[in-house]
């Protein structure tokens, strides 16, 4: 719920706290004093739209702050929202702040992380539910009834199943779509592949074989200038008169005698005795590689026809030949996947057929359920209405088949007629603001157990009706307060006076500047706020009449165990 609110230089609230506690919340004042803004700071808590001109005047930035206790029912959902946005967790609370500069730039932080407004509207729909005058959108758009049927129903492993059955429907179709193609086109492709392997297949690459060619035809080429060269070796080594075998030779046996009288020297007699045999050894082996090497003009031939048919096939697929073989690998998938296409579509089809009776199997379930829900929630929306003075009014749920979706088959409108008689109308053809508010108030009061939310701020929703009206709207709001916290702004007294905590809004000039005030009541000072509600003036009377409404207040709202979290706000 929401504990502490602040708001600081956001317009005509320079510096206002407030402390919310449990149970039902009410803000009441004159018209003007800020009980709106109030509302508008909660709304940029839930991820709202920022203003341009919210900065107070001479200010850069406005700032919203809040903290929220987290309800025990709601931690999980909350805390898997914020571990998926990658935020810091504050165990059962969460700190949120808004920031606000001129212009409507906006920065969001959540337990002192910055993130974005989405993020924290993904949030905010879990905390805080707005119903205000001008937030009946959502309630007269039939996209969101099925949304508030289902939510009503409380049946969200059967959306859940449905949505998974529809999730793999949707598979089974992408690849049968995937498989398919037009006919003439995929023979087209199957000729093109077949030619293209067998071009390659045909060639018989192997990895690095063209580097083996380039070695050996080098080679072959260069026979007669290799036999030259190798020739030319041996006789500098051994075969001519001052060869270097003849040196070393003659080296080594001066050394031979030096050793008789320095026998240090003999490490270097052996290097040069070892230096002879190198020697002996190279020379046999350029002698019998100039010996064995031949020219074979039909080889060379040979090897230029396999490098220029190398060269061709790189030239026409691109890259190297290690980069042709893999794709000589890919066009032989590629064929195969081609050719199995009977047997896999075959599959593919077999499973679309499971997938769409699993899809269709859930819908009808889906759709008993929402007609079971459909009753009720018309039963107990009726009953609302009729406290609420609207006992000619009837709710319908409409359902009606449509295409099946990832929501199942079903459209949902709810709909209503106002009085006896009269045909049933979309909401969004109701123009009285007065019966949407109570309208909302009746489908609330239904929903409370079922909405995942924290806190309710309901914004002068009390509009267009008054009496005896009022006091039954009063017990209503208060019923939705014995299960998650009320936030109201009310100019009703018959509602003030069911409050768990009544705050005054107060609009005061200071030197020359106009600001808020927010200041908690009790006692007294709250009967008299009841009164001037009442008359317009503190009169005895109408404290007299105030006395009477706290007194009926706590004789017919008697405080439920409500399932929420924190201690009793002082």
């Amino acid at each position: 719920m929401l504990r502490h609110l602040r708001a600081t230089n956001f317009a005509i609230l320079s510096d206002v706290e407030i402390e919310l506690g449990i149970g039902m919340n009410v803000l009441t004042g004159e018209t003007g004093a800020g009980k709106s803004l109030i509302v508008e700071a909660v709304n940029l808590l839930r991820g709202g739209r920022a203003s341009a001109d919210i900065p107070r005047t001479g200010a850069d930035e406005a700032v919203v702050e809040a903290v929220v206790e987290i309800p025990e029912d709601l931690r999980a959902r909350v805390a898997g929202v914020i571990e998926g946005a990658g935020l810091p967790s504050e165990g059962e609370s969460v700190f949120i702040r808004r920031v606000i500069q001129r212009g409507g730039r906006s920065r969001c932080y959540v337990n002192g992380a910055l993130t974005t407004a989405a993020r924290l509207a993904e949030l905010g729909a879990l905390l805080i539910d707005l119903s205000g005058q001008h937030q009946h959108q959502g309630l007269v758009d039939p996209g969101r009834h099925l949304e508030i049927l289902d939510a009503f129903g409380g049946e969200s492993g059967l959306s859940l199943a449905m949505h998974a059955a529809w999730s793999e429907l949707r598979r089974c179709d992408d690849e049968m779509r995937a498989l398919g193609g037009d006919e003439r086109e995929r023979e087209a492709r199957l000729d093109y592949l077949r030619y293209q392997l067998e071009e390659l297949d045909g060639a018989g690459l192997r990895t690095g074989e063209d580097a083996t060619i380039e070695i050996e035809r080098a080679r072959l080429a260069s026979v007669d200038a290799l036999q030259a060269a190798a020739r030319t070796a041996e006789e500098l080594l051994y075969g001519g008169d001052d060869s270097a075998r003849d040196r070393v030779a003659a080296a080594a046996r001066e050394v031979e005698r030096a050793v008789r009288t320095d026998p240090t020297l003999d490490g270097v007699g052996k290097q040069l005795v070892e230096i002879e045999t190198l020697i002996d050894d190279a020379a046999d082996q350029l002698r019998s590689y100039a010996d064995k090497l031949e020219g074979d003009p039909e080889r060379l031939a040979s090897l230029d026809e396999r490098l220029a048919l190398i060269r061709r096939l790189t030239r026409k697929h691109g890259g190297t030949l290690d980069e042709v073989i893999a794709k000589a690998d890919q066009l032989r998938s590629e064929l195969a996947a081609l050719t199995g296409r009977d047997a896999k579509l075959a599959e593919a089809q077999a499973a679309r057929q499971a997938a769409e009776a699993a899809a269709l199997a859930a819908s009808v379930m889906l759709s008993k359920s929402r007609a079971k829900a459909a009753r009720k929630l018309e039963k107990e929306v009726g009953a609302s209405l009729v406290e609420l003075g609207m006992g000619s009014a009837k709710l319908s749920v409409v359902i009606e088949a449509r295409p099946l979706g990832p929501t199942g088959a079903d459209r949902i409108e709810l709909m209503l007629a106002s009085n006896k008689g009269e045909d049933t109308r979309p909401l969004v053809k109701i123009a009285s603001g007065g019966e949407l508010s109570r309208i909302m108030l009746a489908l609330k009061l239904a929903l409370r157990r079922a909405d995942e939310v924290a806190t309710y701020v309901f914004d002068e929703v009390d509009t267009g009706i008054g009496g005896a009206t009022a006091q039954v709207v009063a017990t209503q709001i208060r019923a939705v307060a014995d299960h998650r916290q009320v936030l109201c702004v009310t100019h009703l007294p018959q509602i003030a006076a069911y409050a768990d905590h009544h705050f005054h809004v107060e609009k005061t000039e200071l030197a020359g500047r106009t600001e808020t005030h927010v200041r908690k009541l009790s006692g007294t000072a709250r009967k008299d706020e009841l009164a001037r509600m009442l008359g317009g003036h503190a009169t005895s009377k109408a404290k007299a009449h105030a006395a009477e409404l706290l007194a009926e207040a706590g004789r017919t709202a008697p405080r439920a165990a409500p399932a929420r979290s924190g201690k009793q706000a002082s």
